[in-house]
């Protein structure tokens, strides 16, 4: 007798969709988008899943019906994200910084690091403008830029190697590139850094909520994530990570109540800052966002503590291959086709002779959501993506 018959329809419907059995069919169930739209733009904006729309649903019914007599509770379960983050990246809950946005994380290391006149910092190419003007905005301290070409979007190790010397303080890089998608090999550079002498910042807002990282294997400095990308939260919820070993080697750049020990007695006396990274949060919460990516990140985590860590990444890889082979058969151009190590849920993709723009919006009209970036129409798929949207996608991306 099938397991079904033995269940009754409805309980083997769900036994089949579960995290255990079908995770990615499960994880599909829990995005609302898939009812309308093939989402294939992660790496702009992400969709929210159902869990972190009840969450935000909720936090508003509370705050509206209740006032601040939820806030213990909302407090506690922010406290708790703050705990799965740091074993979701093998740290410690005192070495997690929850931040408004990536920009802010990285802030904290540019406008925190003790800069001498004559330091420098290196970073690649090509990146996102908030790892670019946080290290420019240091030349007014005396502190030297220095930004090596990444032909292509490639990371050029042996170009950053050379732009460093006995002043580079700190080597800042993106995980995944924005535009390219090309994955950087973290260890060889984080390695790279240490081997001269400077700190490694990690910007993995287009790797995390794909792929596992453990800080305990691959030693990263500083890292800071927004969790409305790959970790499919809203905007202005994420964190920052900053080595314990580098806690009081930072300086506060932003300082408020939430800053010092014995915080909640609200009392302007001595400033002893918390022996922990939460003390570059300085103020208040943005209390609906964190709970709404912790509602997300479940999915995440869930799936992890299944089917391992690496579960997520191995998917995403699998329908970029998927996608990539499609491509070529459909007579599309690949704009940086990496090699399988570099590669990411980034696809970079062009019709030959149309305009990307026109691309889009032919794609556009058939309910299937991605951008343009890096003079081609990008796809960003996350692991609850079908073959099937990425066939129908290559279909139409390549008609006439």
């Amino acid at each position: 007798m099938s397991t079904s018959s033995t269940l009754g329809p409805e309980k083997g419907l769900a036994e089949a969709t579960s995290v255990h059995h079908a995770p990615w069919l499960w994880w599909r169930d829990q995005m609302p988008v898939t009812r309308e739209w093939s989402y294939l733009d992660h790496a702009a904006v992400a969709p929210l899943p159902q869990p972190a729309c009840e969450s935000l649903t909720n936090y508003g019914r509370q705050a509206a019906e209740q006032g601040d007599t939820e806030w213990m509770a909302w407090s506690s379960n922010i406290e708790q994200l703050r705990v799965g983050l740091a074993h979701w990246i093998s740290a410690s809950p005192d070495e997690i910084v929850l931040v408004p946005n990536t920009t802010f994380g990285i802030n904290l290391v540019a406008e925190g690091f003790p800069w001498r006149s004559g330091d420098n910092v290196v970073i690649p190419g090509g990146e996102f403008p908030s790892n670019h003007f946080p290290w420019e905005n240091q030349q007014r301290k005396g502190v030297e830029l220095r930004v090596v070409p990444s032909p292509g979007g490639r990371i050029d190790l042996d170009g950053i190697r050379r732009a460093m010397d006995s002043r580079t303080r700190i080597v800042a890089a993106s995980w995944v590139g924005y535009a390219s998608g090309y994955r950087m090999p973290v260890e060889d550079l984080c390695a790279l850094a240490h081997g001269r002498g400077a700190l490694f910042f990690l910007d993995a807002i287009q790797g995390l909520g794909v792929f596992e990282l453990n800080v305990q294997r691959i030693p990263i400095d500083f890292l800071a994530a927004d969790g409305h990308k790959w970790m499919l939260g809203p905007e202005g919820a994420g964190f920052a990570y900053v080595r314990r070993q580098h806690l009081d080697l930072l300086q506060c750049p932003v300082v408020g109540w939430n800053s010092v020990e014995g915080r909640y007695s609200f009392a302007a006396g001595a400033m002893e800052f918390r022996s922990t990274a939460a003390r570059f949060e300085g103020g208040s919460y943005n209390m609906a966002g964190l709970m709404a990516l912790h509602a997300s990140l479940q999915l995440n985590w869930q799936v992890a503590a299944v089917h391992g860590k690496e579960a997520v990444g191995n998917r995403v890889l699998h329908l970029h291959r998927h996608a990539r082979e499609g491509c070529f058969r459909a007579g599309l151009e690949i704009i940086g086709d990496w090699a399988s190590n570099n590669r990411s849920g980034i696809l970079l993709i062009r019709k030959p002779g149309e305009d990307p723009q026109v691309t889009r919006a032919r794609l556009l009209e058939k309910k299937i959501v991605v951008s343009n970036r890096g003079g081609g129409v990008r796809l960003s798929m996350h692991a609850y993506n079908t073959e099937a949207e990425l066939d129908r996608a290559i279909d139409c991306a390549a008609r006439e």
